[in-house]
């Protein structure tokens, strides 16, 4: 089977009151656009989502949000599920798993970045985002706007900046770390420098920095 997970904890989780339709006919429902089938499939199953989740990540507030972005990948998804790998809640579980997985991944690597940017911005800004001969006063202001125009991106181009430049990694390297295709770093970064030099210009200080 390609949908595994522990078959005594889904077991447990297994609603004991007669249900109108099996997973398996809910699924075909949801393949065929059935969103009331979504709905009856989230419902029955929400309790042994969260508890799939909440054993990879402790913030109830991530719980929540990795099992409904895992219910609207379902939704999206749906097609492509094979009955013949493995029962619907297989499936579904190993989704919620893989999304709780990637979204520690995601914070771990962030964490790394966010810190790397602190001991850079006490220390000396590495070359490339500024001009040298400037004194370290002007250095710091530069590296604290700096800081703050990459808050404003969305996180997933904040950091592949972050890793780019201040962590110095290639596209190649960042899409490895990050388990992402290259092409999708490369539009992250591309979208990403082009925000901050339009921010840079908008505040007059384009020519104070230099963004590749």
């Amino acid at each position: 089977m390609l949908y595994e997970f522990d078959q005594q904890q889904t077991q447990n989780f297994t609603p004991t009151a007669p249900a109108d339709a099996t997973d398996e006919q809910l699924m075909a429902r949801i393949q065929e656009r059935d969103e009331v089938a979504l709905t009856k499939l989230y419902h029955r199953h929400i309790a042994l989502f969260r508890t799939v989740a909440g054993r990879v990540v402790n913030n109830a507030h991530d719980v929540d949000d990795i099992v409904e972005g895992a219910f609207l990948e379902m939704w999206n998804r749906a097609s492509s599920y094979d009955l013949s790998k493995g029962k619907p809640l297989g499936w579904m579980v190993t989704m919620v798993r893989r999304r709780a997985i990637d979204r520690v991944r995601r914070q771990q690597a962030y964490g790394r970045a966010e810190e790397r940017m602190r001991l850079a911005a006490e220390q000396e800004p590495r070359a490339g985002w500024h001009e040298g001969g400037r004194d370290q006063a002007s250095t710091n202001e530069r590296a604290a706007i700096f800081q703050r125009l990459l808050k404003t991106l969305p996180e997933a181009q904040s950091l592949a900046v972050k890793l780019a430049y201040y962590s110095g990694l290639s596209q190649r390297e960042i899409a490895a770390q990050l388990k992402v295709p290259l092409g999708t770093i490369k539009t992250r970064l591309e979208l990403g420098i082009r925000k901050l030099k339009a921010a840079l210009v908008s505040i007059g200080d384009a020519e104070e920095w230099s963004l590749a």
